[in-house]
């Protein structure tokens, strides 16, 4: 006997005209929060459009892997598609595959232990470099810490500081774009020539220019690089051919933006807890000095550093970078007992996901010995930062290697206290990250000061 088909409910407070945009715009982390309390899937409209929201982690899973052939990336993704026409974060069916294989190699967990003394060296640069009582802007700290990271390894390169700046900039441009043009779809808008058009065109600009001078001196000096540049000059596709300039320019320009931001809201993240938590701070401070002792980070003490492990696991739980994925189903599918028709909008949340009270005790609470073995984990499906299925994220050991790096590099020399009276709350942009975050720099010991000095 087969489940009964039906129409997701329609959430509450819809107006007229309207729908559901007032609430998703003042507080869109708040309102799909309180969504998941009006069943496993629930449908919302914004204006004259109707989104569908999953909220069952089964349901999730079912859409990720089980039936991920009847459905596109959706409405977001395309929106990405500034970085990069055919890029492998947005690129769909065969060309998905054929681009994950070619990306795969760079992502192997051994290629990532290789590039554990990049991210060291580019990483101490920015830390040696911060004084004693030193007020820091955390989030465009660890942004740019992040971003260098990601060119060192992927491009052997390091830029200088406003060429760094203007990458940065260009990047938050597109990102904002790609967001309030997919939540707020008006056809044919943002092909007018509006300063905010001009704008966007003018950074996607920047990132594919500077990417592109990065393109050409891997060209000239071919013998004198091994990373992913040089990985896409001499990839070959399924007919032996070589991918065109531009392939690996979007190829490029997507990578460089994707590891800009999504690993520097949870460093912000985890150092703002860490802040609020000194009894937590002391424990990383107790492993990172054990550990590491008087010794550079190599990648053999990474298994040795496991409540730093922890506490990264625990903050892309609770501060999940990603608030909103989207999907579209591309042919008629049922999702449960919900038959879908073609072009049916989804999205899910990881935010929202991971805060639920039925899958998390004190879900809350900020507490990394919940990744403890021998405590209860969380049922299957219900902790995904990465996706899951043939979409997963190729880099989430990248992210989760630099992330531990980062985080026991800053505990060895510094503790970072929060400014008094600053408020800190979690904005949903393209990542969830923290609306300000001013830290004091602190020194741990006397002679790391002086040698700060």
């Amino acid at each position: 006997m087969t489940a009964e088909v039906h129409l997701p409910p329609l959430a509450p407070g819809r107006l007229p005209l309207l729908g559901h945009a007032a609430p998703l715009l003042r507080d869109r982390l708040a309102f799909l929060q309180q969504l998941r309390a009006a069943g496993p899937i629930v449908r919302i409209t914004i204006g004259p459009k109707s989104l569908i929201v999953v909220n069952s982690p089964e349901l999730i899973q079912e859409m990720l892997t089980t039936k991920s052939q009847h459905f596109s990336k959706g409405l977001l993704f395309e929106k990405l598609r500034l970085f990069g026409r055919d890029a492998l974060p947005v690129a769909e069916g065969r060309r998905h595959l054929s681009r994950r294989r070619l990306m795969q190699p760079a992502f192997h967990r051994e290629r990532i232990s290789g590039y554990v003394q990049t991210m060291r060296d580019t990483v101490e640069q920015t830390v040696a470099a911060w004084r004693d009582g030193q007020n820091l802007d955390l989030r465009l700290e660890m942004q740019m810490m992040t971003q260098n990271v990601v060119m060192s390894v992927a491009f052997s390169s390091t830029p200088e500081h406003e060429t760094a700046r203007a990458i940065l900039t260009s990047v938050d441009t597109v990102f904002q774009a790609a967001l309030r043009r997919a939540l707020l779809p008006v056809p044919g808008l943002e092909r007018l020539p509006t300063r905010r058009n001009r704008r966007v065109v003018h950074a996607g600009r920047i990132l594919r220019q500077t990417v592109a001078d990065l393109i050409a001196e891997h060209q000239a000096h071919p013998a004198a690089y091994d990373d992913v540049i040089s990985l896409l000059l001499t990839a070959r596709d399924e007919t032996g051919a070589s991918l065109p300039n531009e392939e690996i320019l979007s190829e490029a320009t997507g990578l460089l933006a994707a590891g800009s931001e999504t690993t520097a809201v949870v460093l912000g993240w985890l150092f703002h807890e860490l802040g609020r938590h000194p009894h937590l701070e002391r424990r990383l401070h107790d492993e990172v000095d054990t550990v590491l002792g008087d010794d550079r980070i190599t990648a053999a003490h990474l298994p040795h550093l496991s409540f730093t492990r922890r506490l990264v696991s625990e903050t892309l739980r609770l501060y999940s970078p990603a608030w909103l994925v989207t999907r579209q189903a591309i042919e008629p599918v049922q999702l449960g007992t919900v038959a879908l028709p073609t072009g049916a909008d989804l999205v899910w949340s990881p935010y929202t996901l991971h805060r639920d009270a039925t899958l998390y005790p004190e879900p809350l609470r900020f507490d990394p010995d919940r990744w403890l073995p021998e405590r209860p984990q969380p049922p299957k499906g219900a902790f995904i930062p990465f996706g899951s299925g043939k979409r997963q994220c190729m880099g989430d050991a990248f992210a989760r290697t630099e992330a531990t790096i980062i985080t026991a590099l800053i505990a060895s020399r510094w503790r970072l206290r929060p400014v008094p009276g600053a408020r800190t709350k979690p904005i949903g942009e393209i990542t969830v990250h923290p609306s300000s975050l001013r830290m004091t720099v602190e020194a741990r010991h006397t002679a790391t000061a002086q040698e700060a000095g």
